[in-house]
């Protein structure tokens, strides 16, 4: 079979981003989905077999045959399944229909010795298949791939708030100077918002269900033929052992409910992090954070002293793609005409691609915080410079001393006006308050005025 080359792709996430979203390929590519499923096509049909109802009988080497044939599958097996598909192989001709290869490709492969050619995909309709072998896919994906590189981030954000929690920067509401902060605490609150949302995601991965119901979702099939089988039984107990939640009560498709809301969890980390991105790239531009340069990058083509925050702009790209992705997703699969259609087949195809906008997105923003480096002369000068920050502080001590025009004291010295820290000092000396308030006012700096927020970035970071 020939392989494209990367320049060649369609697909950016296969050609320029190949090298990003290489861990989903055993998850997301079309050889995955065949290999998943053959797993339910084999584990059905060993199930089938530990009915009493059957004749059927799977002794231990066969069913070690079977099952070597998707924890072997190889490209070798894709290819043997794509052409049973579209060009037909050996006396078979092409399906045209993807779940009936897979099952012409197991029965093709049976151990010598087993006649069970009858029995694999025994009163089933694709989407019995189809469901539970996305579910297989896409349950890992996010569990071993999307979630230990969200984990890393918070573990990173975790880190950087430690290790600046006591460094103060001039905070901006309305995208004006506000009540000072510190950068340890943003990032914390970064780290926090990410923590809430893997707990999300994992809520939504403990609850992926699977069906296994028939045409109609009836177990009319199963029933006809064994009437006396508890089929409900069976298909929660097959259900299970694939590491799923049972869905008994379904059409002919899986309703999908519960990817929508690992979609919309997935989306709600994504979100944590575009702010977080959107933050960090205006730290850059005000000159909050410098950047370390790599060796031989360009930031420009025509400006060379440029070094652009181009991760967190890649990031910001990626997760808003993924975002318009996972919501196209989580609204389309939810729905279908009547018992059944076919048009989310084709959408669903697409779970993959969304995953990985989603881990490229993760891995240019780790990229970008592992490049930037707080400017604490710049932080610390910009406090110095806006004194009217301190305001807030000032008329708050007054209302606590009884001044009820506090507010109005401080809004005439200070609204639309550029004053001093002497400006103040002079309003302090003119204040009828005791010798004490006034050298609690006296105090009182824009570096110095961050309230509890170093407290703040070790309570959160401690849980």
């Amino acid at each position: 079979m020939t392989t494209r080359e990367t320049v060649d792709a369609v697909s950016p996430l296969d050609g320029r981003y190949a090298r990003y979203t290489e861990p989903l390929v055993p998850y997301a590519s079309e050889r995955a989905l065949m290999r998943a499923r053959t797993q339910v096509e084999v584990e059905y049909l060993i199930a089938l077999a530990d009915l009493d109802a059957t004749p059927l009988t799977i002794d231990d080497g066969q069913r070690d045959h079977l099952r070597s044939l998707y924890e072997a599958f190889d490209i070798d097996d894709a290819e043997i399944v794509k052409q049973l598909e579209t060009q037909g192989w050996k006396e078979y001709s092409a399906t045209n229909h993807d779940v009936k290869a897979i099952e012409y490709f197991v029965r093709e492969h049976l151990p010598e010795g087993l006649d069970a050619g009858q029995w694999i995909h025994f009163g089933l309709t694709s989407e019995d298949v189809n469901n539970l072998a996305y579910r297989l896919l896409v349950k890992p994906a996010v569990a071993e791939v999307v979630v230990p590189e969200l984990r890393e981030l918070r573990d990173s954000l975790t880190e950087m708030a430690q290790n600046h929690r006591d460094l103060p920067m001039l905070a901006r509401t309305h995208g004006q100077p506000a009540t000072p902060t510190t950068f340890g605490k943003e990032l914390a609150v970064y780290a926090a918002r990410l923590g809430r949302a893997l707990g999300r995601i994992a809520d939504a991965l403990g609850g992926i269900e699977g069906k296994l119901a028939g045409a109609s979702g009836t177990y009319a099939a199963h029933h006809a033929a064994y009437p006396d089988v508890d089929w409900q039984a069976f298909a929660a107990g097959f259900v299970d052992r694939l590491g799923l939640e049972h869905a008994p009560l379904t059409t002919q498709v899986n309703p999908c409910d519960d990817l929508a809301e690992l979609f919309d969890a997935l989306r709600g980390a994504n979100n944590v992090l575009l702010d977080l991105n959107l933050d960090m790239w205006l730290y850059v531009s005000d000159r909050y954070l410098g950047q370390e340069t790599v060796e031989g990058e360009t930031g420009s083509s025509t400006m060379p002293h440029k070094v652009n925050p181009i991760d967190f702009e890649n990031s910001e790209g990626n997760l808003s793609k993924a975002n318009s992705d996972l919501t196209f997703l989580g609204d389309y699969v939810t729905k279908s005409r009547l018992q059944r259609d076919l048009s989310d087949s084709t959408v669903k195809r697409n779970m993959g691609a969304a995953l990985s906008h989603c881990l490229i997105g993760y891995g240019k923003c780790q990229n970008g915080l592992g490049k930037v480096v707080p400017n604490e002369q710049v932080m610390r000068d910009d406090l110095a410079d806006t004194p009217e920050i301190i305001g807030e502080a000032v008329q708050t001590i007054l209302r606590r001393e009884g001044h009820d025009d506090a507010y109005e004291q401080v809004k005439d010295l200070t609204r639309g006006q550029r004053v001093t820290i002497e400006d103040f000092r002079d309003l302090f000396d003119d204040l009828d308050v005791s010798e004490d308030v006034r050298e609690q006012l006296h105090a009182l700096t824009p570096a110095g005025y961050v309230g509890v927020a170093s407290e703040l970035v070790e309570e959160s970071t401690e849980e």
